[in-house]
């Protein structure tokens, strides 16, 4: 039987006191930041989250049946209102709706909390009258560890955190992209860029990924691995900054034939800039999208994307919940839902390229 990790053994790994790691992970004042991020780094490698009822109240959550009587239990939905990570959004808005539909059809309620101040949200936060946690994109790990903490029940969704475990829903990022990127090869592409900040997200990472090793498996620009990946920088407004790199290819006679975008909004911003410069999508390149959000078909040329499932992720996540929550110890899950490559105007062949 392992042993159990202790308090005292991640204090002697760090060189500290037990006090010291008792307040980092009891979310108490009395310690820095940093302190407090080693604390739960070092608890995190040596396994103290992973441990059944690491920190878990005896918290009673019995999943109701559909049209069950009596007061409406809820699920929380966290979504902090952070970039262009809203409500409204034409991604994450209908990952929520999946959420809510599903909810309502099992009869239960739903409170979203967009709050990003650990205080204010352990104020809100009342385990007691709360089934479970559904997050939605990115969440900081000082808020999830306050969630894991008092042992509510919680499903990521398009996010993961690399110290606190939990059940996540994912798009098959890797296996999407390495499908457009495959398709695009076969059509005459060997010039290809990715565009997108790699390091934003897990999903961007997968994408970028794929991409990478599909172009290694085929044995393209070996000479000019350094140039695969053109990184953003920011969180919005990319189109000056891939006007200005398109500029210097231009310069520079690398213009790739081809460019694979991390997201939809990218693509879009990808687009406006080359007709800025007076290059055709896709006569003169090709452009991608990921995610197939509404304006990808709108927007002229219509976008090859890739279409996530939003609402079905949403609709997993609760089912997931659920299925935690009735099933405390068994092994927590990464669940794959499959996505769907959309091919509309925005690419074309090289040879009718240069045809034409």
């Amino acid at each position: 039987m392992t042993k159990k990790i202790t308090m005292q053994q991640i204090a002697d790994h760090l060189g500290v006191s037990k006090f010291v790691v008792s307040k980092a992970l009891s979310g108490k004042g009395g310690v820095s930041e940093s302190t407090k991020e080693r604390v739960i780094q070092a608890a995190s490698q040596l396994g103290y989250f992973a441990q059944k009822n690491a920190y878990m109240k005896n918290v009673r959550r019995d999943v109701p049946t559909a049209g069950a009587g009596g007061n409406k239990q809820s699920v929380l939905v966290l979504m902090p209102n952070i970039r262009f990570q809203t409500r409204d959004s034409l991604y994450w808005g209908k990952i929520l709706d999946g959420i809510s539909a599903r909810l309502e059809e099992i009869g239960l309620g739903m409170v979203i909390i967009s709050e990003q101040s650990i205080d204010h949200f352990l104020h809100i936060l009342n385990p007691n009258g709360i089934l479970g946690l559904i997050g939605v994109g990115e969440i900081s790990t000082s808020l999830l560890l306050e969630v894991h903490r008092i042992g509510l029940p919680m499903v990521l969704v398009d996010h993961e955190d690399p110290l606190i475990p939990s059940d996540t829903i994912f798009v098959n990022n890797y296996d999407c992209m390495s499908r457009l990127t495959k398709h695009l090869i076969g059509i005459g592409h060997k010039r290809m860029n990715f565009i997108g900040n790699a390091r934003y997200s897990r999903s961007f990472h997968d994408r970028w990924i794929a991409f990478r090793s599909v172009l290694e498996e085929n044995q393209l620009q070996t000479d000019m691995k350094e140039e695969w990946l053109f990184q953003l920088e920011g969180i919005q407004d990319f189109q000056e900054q891939i006007k200005l790199w398109a500029i210097r290819k231009q310069r520079a006679g690398q213009l790739p034939t081809a460019v694979l975008c991390a997201n939809d909004m990218i693509a879009i911003d990808a687009v406006n800039a080359f007709n800025e410069l007076g290059l055709a999508v896709p006569h003169d390149i090709s452009v991608t999208g990921f995610d197939n959000i509404e304006d990808a078909y709108r927007t002229k040329p219509a976008l090859t994307t890739v279409n996530v499932p939003k609402e079905a992720m949403g609709k997993k996540a609760v089912e997931q919940l659920l299925l935690r929550i009735d099933k405390k110890q068994e092994p927590l899950e990464k669940i794959l839902i499959l996505g769907e490559v959309i091919y509309r105007e925005s690419i074309t062949r090289l040879v009718q390229k240069q045809h034409s």
